[in-house]
């Protein structure tokens, strides 16, 4: 993962755009705020995919991950 400046994305467009061709990821800032990640297309649907597997198939305890929900949102308040 490279995390690089949105001056820097747009002066090298070019060179990145090959890295994350090439499989890698990218964080870009703005005025050192994490603004966009960049992944390749067939990256991105395999990341989404892999994350509503469970939901997909119907495969998960409806109640158990609104429990896990309440938890995480409690334990950040």
């Amino acid at each position: 993962m490279m995390v690089i400046t949105a001056t820097e994305m747009q002066n090298n467009f070019g060179h990145y755009l090959q890295a994350v061709q090439s499989g890698d990821e990218i964080i870009i800032l703005k005025n050192g705020n994490k603004v966009a990640r960049l992944i390749a297309y067939d990256a991105s649907l395999s990341y989404l995919t892999d994350s509503l597997t469970g939901v997909l198939k119907n495969n998960y305890d409806e109640k158990k991950m609104n429990a896990e929900r309440i938890e995480m949102h409690e334990s950040i308040s």
